[in-house]
C-alpha cells in the first residue's frame, strides 16, 4: 500500500506531475461538459468569432484555457502547508459554486427583497424545528438504545420494532401518515408539530442504532468496576458510560442533525413556512424560482458549516480525555 503524506507532492517532479494530473482532468471535464458555452467561454469571445468559439476549435481552445489554469494554480498550492492547501482549495471551490450560480444570469434585486423574509421568518422556522426535532430524537434514541440493550425479551421487541418501522419507511410517507392520518381517528394536528413529530420519530430510530453501537464500545469491565463500587446502574449509565460512549456517539449524531436539517424541507409539502416553503412559493408568484432555488441553496449550506463547526468543538470536548 502507497501512503501519501502531506510533502510528497511538495518536491519539485512530484509535485509538477500531480499539477498536470490535475490540469488534466479539469481539461477532460471542461471538453466534455462544453464550457465553450458558459460562462468562461464568454470571456474568449474577443479572441475568436461567435461561430468559432461554439465549434470544436473553441471547446478545445476553452478546456486548454482550463487545464493551463488549473495547472498552474495546482502547482502553487501544492507548495503550501496541508492547512494553507485545505483552506485555499476550499475557498477556490466556494467561488467557483459561486461562479456557476452568478452564469444563470439571477435577478440580485428580487432577492435582495425577498431575502429578508427568507431569513427572518423560512431560516428561523426551519432552524427552530430542527432544534426540536433533534432533541426529541436525542431522547427516543437514547430510550430505543436502551431498550435493545436491556435484556428484557419484551422491552427489546419495542425498541426493535421502533428501529425497523421508522428507518424502514420515507420521512415523506411518515409525515403524510401524521398530518392526514391522525385527523382520521380523532386528533387534529397542525402542520408544525406534525412536522416535529416525524422528524424526531424517523431521526429518533436512525440514532438508536448510533447510541447502542456507542454504549457497547465501552468495555464490560467500567460496569463491572462500578460494581464493585456500590455503584447503582443507572447512576454508572448517567456518570461513567454515557460520557464514555458521547465520544463516539457525537460524530454520527452531529451528521444526523446537518441531515435533518436539510431533510427539514419535505415539511414544506404540508405547508409549514420554512426556507423551502417560502422559496417556492415566492419564487413561483414572480416566476423567479431559479432565484430563489439557488438563495434557499446557499443558506442551507451556510448552516451547514455553521453546524459542522459547532459539531467540531463538541468532538474535541469529548475527545479531551484521549489527550491526556
Amino acid at each position: 500500500m502507497i501512503t501519501l503524506t502531506n510533502g510528497a507532492f511538495r518536491q519539485g517532479p512530484a509535485r509538477l506531475k500531480a499539477a498536470a494530473t490535475l490540469g488534466l482532468l479539469a481539461f477532460v471535464l471542461a471538453f466534455a461538459l462544453a464550457f465553450n458555452q458558459g460562462l468562461i467561454g464568454s470571456f474568449l469571445r474577443p479572441a475568436m468569432s461567435e461561430e468559432t468559439l461554439s465549434g470544436w476549435w473553441g471547446r478545445f481552445s476553452v478546456s486548454m484555457v482550463i487545464f493551463l489554469a488549473v495547472s498552474g494554480l495546482g502547482y502553487l498550492v501544492l507548495s503550501l502547508s496541508r492547512r494553507a492547501q485545505l483552506i485555499t482549495v476550499w475557498l477556490l471551490l466556494a467561488a467557483g459554486a459561486f461562479g456557476f450560480f452568478l452564469s444563470f444570469e439571477l435577478s440580485f434585486e428580487f432577492i435582495g427583497r425577498k431575502l429578508p423574509f427568507l431569513l427572518g421568518t423560512g431560516a428561523f422556522t426551519t432552524l427552530y424545528v430542527s432544534a426540536i426535532s433533534i432533541s426529541l430524537a436525542f431522547a427516543f434514541a437514547l430510550m430505543g438504545a436502551t431498550a435493545k440493550l436491556s435484556g428484557i425479551g419484551v422491552v427489546e421487541g419495542v425498541g426493535a420494532f421502533y428501529t425497523s418501522y421508522f428507518r424502514g419507511v420515507p420521512l415523506l410517507v411518515q409525515l403524510f401518515l401524521i398530518y392526514l392520518g391522525l385527523p382520521q381517528i380523532g386528533y387534529v394536528i397542525s402542520p408544525v408539530p406534525a412536522a416535529i413529530i416525524a422528524l424526531s420519530l424517523v431521526y429518533g430510530a436512525y440514532m438508536t442504532e448510533i447510541f447502542r453501537s456507542g454504549i457497547q464500545s465501552i468495555s464490560v469491565g467500567q460496569w463491572e468496576a462500578a460494581d464493585a463500587l456500590g455503584l447503582q446502574r443507572l447512576l454508572t449509565f448517567r456518570k461513567v458510560i454515557l460520557p464514555q460512549a458521547m465520544r463516539v456517539i457525537v460524530p454520527p449524531t452531529g451528521n444526523q442533525f446537518i441531515a435533518m436539517l436539510k431533510d427539514s424541507s419535505l415539511v414544506s409539502v404540508v405547508g409549514v413556512w420554512d426556507i423551502m416553503f417560502i422559496a417556492r412559493t415566492q419564487g413561483r408568484s414572480d416566476f423567479k424560482i431559479l432565484e430563489m432555488l439557488i438563495t434557499a441553496s446557499i443558506i442551507y449550506w451556510v448552516m451547514s458549516v455553521m453546524l459542522e463547526f459547532v459539531q467540531q468543538r463538541i468532538e474535541n470536548h469529548y475527545a479531551k480525555s484521549l489527550k491526556r
